[in-house]
């Protein structure tokens, strides 16, 4: 295990890669290159990490109600909405998270496995390192994908609810809206590289119980040493963060309430010589031994509502509690 200072320092690197929202001392980019095992060794009565430490017997409880969930989330709703009617951003994304208590009977390796099963759409992760912590999530939007010189990235925002299990057809301005710039950005930023991708229209796609709207980028990438510089450019997306980008990024830090820390970073596999596989960190939580912390956000226009904002938070969260119910 080793970690780098900055995204652009992830050139020439080679592992599985964990990077926060925001580069910190307290949340470094980790890189791991794990030793190889046998799915056959899991055992699924156990937690691996922290497994013989004593849990205290709790209900599956949030600490606080679920009134005072949504003040605090209206009152963080309040200055992004303003800040976006006034025209000083395009989109801004608002996040969440929510603590509940850790059960005893809860089995990190029994909800990571249940996950596997339950999010066939979705890149599914379990990790641990002493310097993040452990972590588990499930997230449909790759950051950055290929092998051989040939890769693709995605713009995916926008949200509605499974229609009887189908996918929605059809989809409202703001979502359209939103997931256009995300799509902008993303092109923009590759033209800047001298990178010309070829892309789809947008369509939606499964996500859990959700689907989003969705496009792909195609492209060839000679300099494969330079993925850090690729990703320095990408991350974050306007999917998690906003519109003009690093306005958006300080305007986060400072009014969303609390820290993200690896929620909205990335996850997944690096390797300049074969095969990378990136992926955003969207609906994911942290385990403590005595709490489970859940992340969730949704994109902000000028246009959103209060009460339509906070609903598609609460559905987001379900992705994880979907985990722990089990």
């Amino acid at each position: 295990m080793r970690s780098v200072d900055s995204i652009a320092n992830l050139n020439g690197e080679h592992g599985f890669v964990i990077a926060p929202f925001r580069v910190s001392a307290a949340c470094p980019i980790v890189i791991l290159e794990p030793d190889l095992f046998s799915l056959d060794e899991v055992d699924l009565e156990s937690d691996g990490v922290g497994a013989d430490t004593c849990i205290p017997q709790t209900s599956l409880s949030t600490f606080q109600s679920s009134h005072r969930h949504f003040e605090e989330y209206a009152a963080s709703f309040t200055p992004f909405i303003e800040a976006l009617c006034q025209h000083q951003f395009d989109k801004l994304v608002l996040s969440r998270s929510l603590v509940l208590a850790r059960e005893s009977s809860f089995s990190v390796a029994k909800a990571f496995f249940s996950a596997c099963e339950q999010y066939l759409y979705s890149y599914v992760y379990l990790f641990y390192t002493p310097l993040t912590g452990m972590w588990m999530g499930s997230t449909p939007e790759i950051m950055l994908s290929g092998e051989q010189g040939t890769f693709s990235t995605v713009a995916l925002a926008g949200t509605q609810s499974l229609q009887e299990g189908k996918l929605p057809q059809e989809w409202s301005a703001k979502n359209r809206v939103e997931q256009a710039y995300v799509a902008t950005y993303i092109r923009e930023q590759l033209l800047s590289l001298d990178i010309h991708p070829t892309e789809t229209a947008a369509y939606p796609i499964f996500a859990g119980a959700l689907s989003h709207l969705k496009s792909d980028f195609h492209f060839s990438l000679s300099r494969h040493n330079e993925l850090g510089h690729l990703l320095n450019r990408l991350h974050p997306t306007p999917a998690v963060c906003g519109l003009p980008k690093e306005e958006a990024y300080r305007f986060i830090q400072q009014n969303e309430g609390h820290d993200r820390r690896y929620y909205a970073g990335f996850v997944g596999w690096i390797d300049p010589a074969g095969r990378t596989d990136l992926y955003v960190n969207l609906r994911c939580m942290q385990i403590d031994q005595d709490r489970l912390t859940l992340y969730a956000g949704g994109g902000l226009l000028a246009s959103s509502e209060l009460e339509d904002e906070w609903q598609e938070t609460e559905k987001k969260l379900q992705t994880m509690k979907a985990m722990i119910d089990r």
